[in-house]
């Protein structure tokens, strides 16, 4: 193993950096953001080094969970408040290269505000994104996937939740980042269960699938993400003419993954006010 990276566990592990600094300099060995996840998901310090020590430092329970798919075995991140419960849960639903530290840090944090938090592997059914060869090849995988396998494997972990004798089966939401975050918007149009859905900087679902929303929906946008943010308006309109209860925000002068703390576009003036609305409204939705 590099030096570098031997160096950089000891420090983290002594407590001289945290974990933002470590994944800095974790890219920087590296050379980019999508190596530097992969690379902790195929090392396996993602589960062996930073969630042990991330998820004491908060007061959370966190493992890695499988559970029953329509034909395949699914798999996940589980991290949950102490005590026994019964807790709301949410589905957390990761960006376009899989699961990592970034969306394992947020089911952490949701934990932490009393919530059961499964952080799916939409990559699962493909072994995981651990399983992959290169950044690029989980990316490909994740675009491969089709809308109702996405659904039906979505459909498996809110099935788990409902069993878990933690959880508050009545009181489920979901939340998702860039690719989880267009899910997420669709989960909630083809779930009628959901309590809640958090979108941060995803697509929207087709218009005539709004119309079958139940839940409440809050959502975070970057101005300077036009492909997405452009059609916000449109999308405000068409949640009003169909009577659902959407609160959104763009957030000027930030870009697409604002809210990410491990990525380029991180601000952390937006991500804070963000995560903010986003304890609210779940806190408000699931009580």
């Amino acid at each position: 193993m590099d030096l570098r990276l031997k160096t950089l566990a000891e420090q983290y592990r002594s407590g001289k950096i945290d974990r933002r600094i470590f994944l800095e300099r974790l890219i920087a060995v590296l050379g980019s953001y999508p190596l530097a996840h992969h690379w902790l998901e195929t090392s396996g310090w993602a589960m062996s080094l930073l969630s042990p020590a991330e998820s004491e430092s908060i007061g959370v329970e966190s493992t890695a969970v499988k559970y029953p798919g329509e034909g395949a075995t699914l798999e996940g991140y589980l991290s949950r408040p102490k005590g026994s419960g019964p807790f709301p849960a949410i589905i957390v639903i990761h960006e376009n290269r899989g699961l990592n530290e970034h969306i394992r840090d947020v089911a952490r944090r949701l934990a932490a505000e009393g919530f059961v938090a499964l952080a799916v592997d939409q990559l699962s059914r493909k072994g995981g994104a651990a399983s992959l060869a290169t950044p690029e090849a989980a990316r490909e995988a994740i675009t491969a996937l089709r809308d109702d396998q996405i659904v039906g494997d979505l459909d498996a972990a809110d099935e788990y939740l409902e069993s878990h004798l933690a959880v508050r089966k009545d009181r489920i939401g979901v939340i998702g980042f860039c690719w989880g975050g267009a899910r997420s918007f669709l989960y909630a149009t083809a779930n009628a269960s959901l309590k809640a859905a958090v979108v941060f900087y995803g697509t929207t679902p087709p218009e005539e699938k709004l119309a079958n929303i139940s839940c409440s929906v809050l959502a975070n946008y970057a101005q300077n993400d036009s492909r997405i943010t452009d059609r916000v308006p449109d999308t405000a309109a068409a949640m009003q003419r169909f009577g659902k209860d959407f609160d959104y925000k763009i957030y000027p002068g930030v870009g697409h993954a604002f809210f990410n703390d491990t990525g380029s576009d991180y601000n952390e003036e937006a991500a804070r006010d963000a995560w903010s609305r986003t304890i609210q409204f779940l806190k408000k939705s699931l009580g």
